[in-house]
C-alpha cells in the first residue's frame, strides 16, 4: 500500500457534442477510467471530470439542419453522451458541457493575461468565403484537389493521400463543402497568440517527463521547425463565445475546449464544499493533474493549452498521456462492413464489461493504435473471463453452499500459495500505475491458470464422493474462493460490475487493494448465482449487421477528427514448410513436409484449411518438464492473451534462448490434459526430429496476436 495518500485530478478529451459516442470514443474513457478506479482502489483521492465540446460551425450547421437551436441540439447530445458513458460503467465525478458560463469566464481570462502579457498580436488575413452561405468557412469545409499530389477531394488542411498539410487558399479548384460554390477571398481581421514566446517553457516541460516518448520526438519536430502564431479567432456567422470588445468575432474552438476541464471541475468545487479548486490550478498547487487524450490531438494539449493554463495564471498538467487509434478487424471502422459501432448499438448487444476487457488487455502506455479482432474478441473473453476466473468460483462455489452451508473454512489450505498471489498484488499495481493494461491482465490470468490447475490436481468433485473427507473438501474449495477474491480485486478497476457481483457473493465489503491478505477464514458466502455468461458469435453477428445502417463517420461525436490508420496485415512467413508441424499433443515434432521419404498430406479446401487459427506468438518463459526427456513448458504470449504449450523441442532447444522469441502456434487447438499439466496450443516447427527441429519465425514487424493468412 501506498505510504502517502494522492491528491489527483484526471481528464479526458472531450467528446464533440453533434452525434453519439462509438466504440473509438470508449479507449479513452474507459482507459481512463480504469486507472481513476485502480487509484482509488489504492486509497487516494482521484477525481475525474469531463465534458462535452459544444462549440463551432459543424455544430451550428447540424443544428439548422434538424431545424433546431444550436443550444437544443447541444442539450441533446449531452444527455445521451451521459446515459452512454453511464452504461459503460465510466465514473465521472462530473459531466459538464463548454456551453456554460464557467468556459466563458475562464476563456475570457486566459484571453486577457495572453492580452496583457503582449502575447496575442492582432493582423490582416485572407480567408475563403462562400458567397452563397455568407460565411467564412473553416479549413475543413473546403475541399479540392491536394497542391502537391493531386489526390481529388481533399480537405482544406491536409491531404488524406499524400500527408501533405497547406493552406485552404493552396487547394487546387476548391469548392465549398456547404453549397458547392467556389470560395472567394475576403479580408478580416483576426488575434494570433505569439505561441514562440512560450517556446522555452514548453521545451523545459515537454522535457520534464510528463509526455511519451514518441510525443516528445515529434514535438522536437515542432520545435525545429518553429513555433507559428495560433489563430484563435473565427468570423460570424459562429457558435461559440463572442472575444472581448470585438463585436462578431469569436474564440476558436481550440481555445475553449481545453478550457472545459477548468470549467467542469470548477462546477464541480461549487457543489462540492470539500473542494478547493486552486488547490489544483494555481500555480504552486501539489495536486497531480492528468489529461488523457488521443494522440492525434497531442498539438493542442502539448503546445497550445500550455500557453493558455500559463498565460492564464494557471499551473500546468502534471502529465499528458496519448494513446493510438482503435481499428477493427485490421480497418479502419466501415459502416459498409458494420464495424463503426456506437456504443448505444453495441449495449443493445453485448455486455459492456466484455469490451472493457478487451481494451485492457490490448492497452499498453505507448501511442500504438489497437486492434478489435471480433474473432479474437470473442474467443479472450470466454477463456479469460468465462473460462478461467469465473470458472473458479462457479466449481468451488456449489460444494460450500451444498454441503457447508456456505461457510468457508476456518484455515488455509495452502497458505504459501495464497500468500504468492497476494505478493503478485504489488507488481500488478505497478503496472495498472503505468497504464500497462495489457501486461496487467496477463499477470491476472497467469495467476487464474494456477489457481485452476491447483483445484484440477485436488480433484474436489473426487474428494466430495469420499466419506470422511469433508473437512478437505471445504478446505480445498474455500481458497479456491480466495484465490477467486484475490483475482476480482485485481480486476476490480476493469470489472466494477462484476466486482459489485463478487462483493455480494462474498457477502464481503468493497474490494480493495489493502484487504488482499486478509482471508475470509470462517466466513459464510451467498448462494452463488451466474456472474458472467459467454460471448455468443451470433450476438456479435447481430452486432456488426445493426450497425450497417447507422451514422457514418462525419456524423460521428468525434472530438479527434482523423480516422485510425489501418495498421498493416500479418502475413504468413515466407518460405515457410507447407506441412510445419510441432507438439502438444505429441511428445515430439511429427517429421515436416518435404522430408525424405514422406509423402505430401492429401489435398484439402480452402475452406477445411480456414479453421485453423494461426497466431503469432512471443514465448514469455521456457523451463524443463521433469519427468519429461523432450518437453519444454512454454508461456506463450498471444497479443495480451497467456497461455501454456508443452512443446517436444528439448532436444533441440536450450530453454533459455527461447525467451523473448517469436514464433507461430496453432491457437485453436482444443486444449490437452497431459500429466504435466494442459497445454492451450500447438507451437510450429519443422525437421525430422532429434536436433534437427526448426522452430517457425515470423518476419521482423509481426507482432503477438497477429492472425497468420
Amino acid at each position: 500500500m501506498p505510504s502517502a495518500e494522492r491528491t489527483i485530478l484526471v481528464t479526458s478529451a472531450l467528446p464533440y457534442a453533434n452525434g453519439p459516442i462509438h466504440i473509438g470514443h470508449l479507449v479513452e474513457y474507459i482507459q481512463t477510467d480504469i486507472w481513476v478506479r485502480f487509484q482509488r482502489m489504492r486509497g487516494h483521492r482521484c477525481l475525474y471530470v469531463c465534458a462535452d465540446d459544444a462549440h463551432g460551425t459543424p455544430i451550428m450547421l447540424k443544428a439548422q439542419q434538424e431545424g433546431v437551436t444550436p443550444e437544443a441540439l447541444i442539450a441533446r447530445v449531452g444527455a445521451e453522451h451521459r446515459a452512454d458513458f453511464a452504461d459503460f460503467a465510466i465514473g465521472f465525478d462530473n459531466y459538464y458541457t463548454t456551453h456554460s458560463p464557467e468556459n466563458r469566464a475562464f476563456a475570457n481570462r486566459i484571453y486577457e493575461g495572453l492580452r496583457a502579457g503582449g502575447h496575442i498580436v492582432t493582423r490582416a488575413i485572407r480567408q475563403a468565403y462562400d458567397p452563397v452561405k455568407e460565411m467564412f468557412l473553416p479549413d475543413r469545409f473546403i475541399r479540392g484537389e491536394c497542391p502537391r499530389c493531386g489526390a481529388q477531394d481533399q480537405y482544406g488542411d491536409s491531404c488524406e493521400v499524400c500527408g501533405a498539410t497547406y493552406s485552404p487558399t493552396d487547394l487546387k479548384n476548391p469548392v465549398s463543402a456547404l453549397s458547392g460554390a467556389t470560395p472567394v477571398e475576403r479580408a478580416t481581421e483576426h488575434d494570433f497568440v505569439r505561441l514562440a514566446d512560450f517556446e522555452p517553457m514548453l521545451r523545459e516541460w515537454t522535457g520534464s517527463g510528463a509526455l511519451q516518448p514518441e510525443i516528445v520526438h515529434k514535438l522536437d519536430e515542432w520545435f525545429q521547425a518553429g513555433l507559428q502564431d495560433w489563430d484563435i479567432t473565427r468570423d460570424a456567422p459562429y457558435f461559440g463565445f463572442e472575444m472581448p470588445g470585438k463585436p462578431d468575432k469569436y474564440f476558436y474552438v481550440w481555445l475553449d475546449a481545453p478550457v472545459g476541464y477548468l470549467a467542469s471541475f470548477r462546477n464541480l468545487c461549487d457543489r462540492r464544499p470539500d473542494l478547493d479548486f486552486d488547490a489544483f490550478w494555481a500555480p504552486e498547487s501539489t495536486a497531480e493533474v492528468y489529461h488523457f487524450i488521443g494522440k492525434d490531438i497531442a498539438y493542442f494539449h502539448t503546445l497550445f493549452w500550455p500557453a493558455e493554463l500559463t498565460g492564464g495564471g494557471f499551473r500546468r498538467p502534471s502529465a499528458v498521456h496519448c494513446h493510438g487509434f482503435l481499428t477493427v478487424n485490421g480497418q479502419k471502422m466501415s459502416k459498409s462492413r458494420g464495424t463503426f459501432i456506437s456504443a448505444r448499438t453495441y449495449l443493445e448487444h453485448l455486455d459492456p464489461e466484455y469490451l472493457r476487457y478487451y481494451f485492457a488487455a490490448k492497452l499498453g502506455a505507448g501511442i500504438d493504435d489497437i486492434d478489435l479482432s471480433l474473432e479474437d474478441f470473442v474467443q479472450r473473453v470466454n477463456a479469460d473471463l468465462v473460462g478461467k476466473v469465473v470458472n473458479i468460483a462457479s466449481r468451488c462455489a456449489g460444494f460450500i453452499h451444498k454441503r457447508f452451508e456456505g461457510r468457508l473454512a476456518d484455515r488455509l489450505a495452502d497458505p504459501g500459495l495464497f500468500s504468492s498471489f497476494v505478493d503478485r498484488g504489488e507488481a500488478i499495481a505497478e503496472l495498472f500505475e503505468a497504464r500497462e493494461y495489457g501486461r496487467a491482465m496477463r499477470e491476472v490470468m497467469q495467476l487464474a491458470d494456477q489457481a485452476n490447475a491447483w483445484i484440477d490436481e485436488r480433484k474436489p468433485w473426487q474428494v466430495a464422493k469420499e466419506p470422511g473427507r469433508e473437512a478437505e473438501l471445504q478446505a480445498i474449495c474455500s481458497l479456491g474462493l480466495e484465490f477467486f477474491r484475490v483475482l476480482a480485486t485485481y480486476l476490480k478497476p476493469v470489472l466494477p460490475r462484476m466486482a459489485e457481483k463478487v462483493e455480494s457473493f462474498l457477502d464481503v465489503p468493497p474490494l480493495a487493494w489493502a484487504d488482499l491478505d486478509r482471508p475470509l477464514l470462517g466466513h459464510r458466502v451467498r448462494p452463488f448465482t451466474p456472474l458472467m455468461t459467454r460471448v455468443e458469435r451470433e450476438r456479435v453477428d447481430a452486432l456488426v449487421e445493426a450497425s450497417k445502417p447507422q451514422a457514418a463517420p462525419g456524423s460521428s461525436a468525434a472530438s479527434v477528427p482523423r480516422p485510425a490508420p489501418a495498421p498493416a496485415q500479418a502475413q504468413a512467413p515466407g518460405g515457410a514448410p507447407a506441412r510445419a508441424t510441432a507438439s502438444s499433443s505429441a511428445p515430439a515434432p511429427a517429421p515436416a513436409g518435404g522430408a525424405p521419404g514422406e509423402s505430401p498430406a492429401p489435398v484439402i479446401g480452402i475452406e477445411e484449411f480456414a479453421k485453423v487459427d494461426l497466431r503469432v506468438a512471443r514465448v514469455l518463459a521456457a523451463e524443463t518438464v521433469e519427468g519429461a526427456d523432450k518437453l519444454l513448458r512454454l508461456t506463450l504470449d498471444l497479443g495480451g492473451e497467456t497461455r501454456t504449450v508443452f512443446a517436444g523441442i528439448r532436444s533441440a532447444y536450450d530453454a533459455a534462448a527461447l525467451v523473448g522469441r517469436l514464433t507461430v502456434v496453432v491457437a485453436n487447438l482444443a486444449p490437452r490434459k497431459m500429466r504435466f499439466g494442459v497445454s492451450e496450443g500447438m507451437v510450429l516447427a519443422a525437421g525430422p526430429g532429434g536436433a534437427d527441429i526448426f522452430l517457425l519465425s515470423p518476419d521482423e514487424g509481426a507482432v503477438p496476436g497477429m492472425r497468420v493468412k
